[in-house]
């Protein structure tokens, strides 16, 4: 019977990985949806030194807004490219009188927010413009993301990445929707390994 270090050996993976691309599919696929990122950070720092501190604006959307609001919110967000950081949401779970119960909830909006998105992708197949762009222009990358295409989603499900965006991307290359909704679930370890963090502090 062979053991487990026969049917797995790094050295072999990491060859096999290196020269299928995987590694620059990866390094792309996140450096393309960074400044999208990073644009929404600079905002936020705008506005905490220029305009309010984050903590007092976290304070008053629990005060002022009520969380049916802050909720639909973060829904839109997840949906249409998820470019405002999960992160200020979590935070504002734990400024609540509920936080447990809100956290579960925004993470639970956020994985319905990345299936309305991978669904939009699909649906944006039927645009012409866009299907002979992936079809065509795109025709060699379109096979990566094809073969790497749970990977990227993992990565958007679990890092600081916009997770619509790599569900967007998903829907257009038509990957599987049973796998999509099971990597989709490590969004939820997501919410639950940052929720311990944020709300220790906040």
């Amino acid at each position: 019977m062979s053991s487990f270090k026969d049917k797995f050996q790094p050295q072999r993976a990491h060859k096999y990985y290196k020269i299928t691309g995987f590694y620059s599919f990866v390094l792309e696929s996140i450096k393309k949806s960074m400044p999208p990122v990073l644009v929404v950070v600079g905002l936020l720092v705008i506005f905490h030194f220029f305009v309010m501190p984050l903590p007092e604006a976290l304070d008053l959307a629990v005060s002022e807004l009520p969380s049916y609001g802050v909720l639909a919110f973060f829904f839109v967000s997840e949906t249409l490219l998820g470019l405002v950081p999960p992160e200020l949401f979590i935070a504002w779970a734990g400024k609540t009188s509920e936080p447990e119960l809100n956290l579960f909830l925004i993470a639970l909006l956020s994985y319905l927010g990345g299936m309305c998105s991978y669904f939009l992708g699909r649906w944006s197949l039927k645009i012409p413009a866009v299907h002979n762009y992936l079809e065509v222009k795109m025709a060699k990358q379109l096979i990566m993301a094809r073969k790497w295409g749970g990977i990227l989603i993992a990565v958007g499900a679990l890092l600081p990445l916009p997770f619509s965006v790599g569900s967007l991307v998903a829907g257009m290359l038509r990957y599987p929707f049973k796998s999509w909704v099971i990597i989709g679930l490590l969004r939820f370890v997501r919410f639950a390994l940052y929720g311990a963090a944020i709300f220790s502090i906040v």
